[in-house]
């Protein structure tokens, strides 16, 4: 991991080497031709699971003099730098500020081709007046004092930047066939259904709002998602004309299977499983031994506490969207280190049987909850939060038969 952050590193900064301001806006020649570039998702890294949105120009500019200088740039909206200070608890605050760059094609191109990810180019449909429109507006925002922006997920990222790019600078309407869409969650869970950590994590941090059907324009933040709308866009003129948004559509790199891609058998689902059964284990065996394990309580409840709080911040104290209200904190919160202080600590047996009856009572009532709200219920879940529930249980039945 630490090499592939390495690398990430590497070719961000290479990036914001080339982003320096153009000295000169000169004209673009009438052959110019603007493209969206469309590349596929792969595993190098979280963040790139959900695929990348760039524009391409490629063609001539026209100095005064008349002279032509050839010129092919990608410019990418999607450009952070994480060694910054704090970069890992401004990102989690939902503070991350990411930039447009740009640089040469090629270097664009072999980046994505070393990931193995394809790469698509749509050329668009764009008249004269449009592409100088867009080439000002793309100057414009790579100048120092426009380029950063405050990286919003959902709503405003490097997917949904060259859009709004685009729709500015036509002079007639882009007319989209919409598609029945799905929720939020259902298409991030779709981009990491390989991963299944990476969805254990998105289940547990993303709430109710998630699961909201999102509308097709709002399902612009996947960068597959806009390539689909444009193919079959249409632009409506000035004239009255309908022309098709896509000139021609291509494929620049092919996609090369990860042949070393991670299958791992301890998935989330495996893991909670494995507890679960460890914990119904030991309460049975406690049980008739007529022993507590107060130890096995105070490690579960401290890594419940752990998570809980680490949840806790990201609902209340975030500002991406999507976070809350979570049903999750109902079963995994901070509280749950009182849970393990109280069960480590003998004296206090009495203020422990207290606390396990209030958290039986939380964790049926969220597991009842579930039924009937609209939440998605990540099945990892349900091993994890009925060890919790055996344990405060046995704790509320071990007080009252003076067991331990």
């Amino acid at each position: 991991m630490t090499a592939r952050l390495l690398k990430i590193g590497v070719l961000a900064s290479l990036f914001l080497r080339l982003s320096v301001p153009l000295s000169a806006q000169p004209a673009l020649s009438e052959q110019t031709q603007i493209s969206l570039l469309t590349c596929s998702p792969d595993g190098s890294a979280a963040y790139t699971l959900y695929g990348h949105t760039a524009l391409r120009v490629r063609g001539q500019l026209v100095t005064d003099s008349a002279r032509r200088d050839d010129i092919d740039m990608v410019f990418n909206y999607g450009i952070f730098d994480f060694t910054k200070p704090n970069f890992i608890y401004r990102f989690a605050r939902g503070e991350t500020d990411y930039m447009l760059a740009y640089c040469r094609y090629d270097d664009f191109l072999a980046d994505y081709a070393m990931r193995g990810s394809e790469v698509c180019e749509q050329t668009l449909n764009l008249t004269r007046r449009e592409k100088e429109a867009c080439w000002q507006a793309l100057l414009l925002n790579a100048e120092p004092q426009n380029r950063v922006y405050r990286y919003n997920y959902f709503y405003d990222n490097c997917s949904t930047r060259p859009v709004a790019v685009l729709e500015r600078c036509l002079e007639g309407k882009i007319q989209f066939v919409e598609t029945p869409s799905v929720s939020f969650r259902e298409m991030i869970n779709r981009c990491t259904r390989n991963h299944p950590w990476q969805t254990f994590g998105c289940d547990l941090v993303l709430g109710l709002p998630t699961d909201r059907t999102a509308t097709f324009r709002e399902s612009f933040f996947l960068p597959e998602n806009v390539r689909q709308a444009f193919a079959r866009a249409r632009v409506l003129r000035p004239d009255g004309r309908r022309v098709p948004l896509v000139l021609a559509e291509q494929i620049l790199v092919e996609e090369i299977p990860d042949d070393e891609a991670e299958h791992p058998f301890f998935t989330p689902s495996v893991c909670g499983w494995t507890v679960f059964l460890l914990t119904l284990f030991a309460t049975l065996y406690g049980w008739r031994k007529k022993r507590r394990y107060s130890g096995l309580d105070s490690l579960l409840f401290f890594c419940a506490g752990a998570a809980g709080c680490l949840l806790f911040f990201l609902c209340f104290a975030s500002e991406h969207p999507g976070i809350w209200p979570n049903l999750s904190v109902g079963w995994l919160h901070p509280f749950h280190l009182v849970g393990a202080i109280l069960s480590a600590v003998k004296k206090l047996k009495k203020a422990a049987y207290c606390y396990h009856f209030i958290n039986f009572a939380a964790l049926l009532s969220t597991c009842c909850a579930w039924i009937f709200l609209p939440q998605h219920l990540n099945m990892a879940f349900i091993p994890l939060a009925a060890s919790l529930l055996i344990r405060s249980g046995y704790g509320i039945v071990g007080k009252i038969r003076n067991i331990g």
